[in-house]
């Protein structure tokens, strides 16, 4: 498709203005991949991503204290610690706590990394059978590195959206919901 049909489209949809909004129709009708899943530049999207919705979620994470909890009226707490701090990085545990047999048990169970100076957050490391029957989806036991990357980093953008979706925030902070802008 050339730059002059691009024109027209964005003319007949309503002139100057549409532009952008004809682009991202013509990509969809024309099926155009602007990410490839489970590829290097697929899984830092997903980590640029993920920064911003954590960023949404919990401010700064150089800032955070060493411990914290995210409430929401329609969800469990959010149990959040930060297991290192590096000047460049961050490392942070998140979970819920379920009671199961007289004792607690975390998950899903995520340790992410927040690349601060290059704006990214990676799931690096999750529990590989998580123990509630609706995450096992993501149980990454007997997948390959790239994939374990993937089906981790996936799961931690759906589960910030809920959080950001389900009104979670950190105590003196008002709630951002995932469509807010940061």
């Amino acid at each position: 498709m050339g730059c002059s049909t691009i024109g027209r489209d964005a003319a007949a949809i309503g002139g100057r203005d549409d532009i952008v909004m004809s682009m991202f129709v013509t990509i969809v009708e024309t099926g155009v991949v602007l990410v490839e899943p489970r590829s290097f530049t697929g899984l830092m999207s997903l980590y640029e991503t993920n920064h911003v919705r954590l960023r949404r979620l919990l401010g700064d994470p150089g800032q955070l204290p060493d411990e914290l909890v995210t409430l929401s009226a329609h969800d469990l707490p959010l149990h959040v610690r930060v297991l290192e701090r590096a000047p460049y990085t961050v490392v942070l545990h998140l979970t819920y706590w379920f009671p199961m047999g007289g004792a607690l048990r975390a998950d899903p169970d995520l340790t992410v990394r927040v690349y601060r100076d290059a704006k990214l957050a990676e799931a690096c490391a999750c529990t590989p059978r998580p123990h509630h029957r609706a995450l096992s989806p993501y149980a990454s036991e007997g997948r390959g590195a790239v994939e374990q990357r993937w089906i981790m980093n996936v799961m931690l953008g759906k589960w910030l959206d809920y959080l950001l979706g389900a009104g979670h925030a950190v105590a003196g902070r008002a709630p951002r919901s995932a469509r807010s802008a940061s």
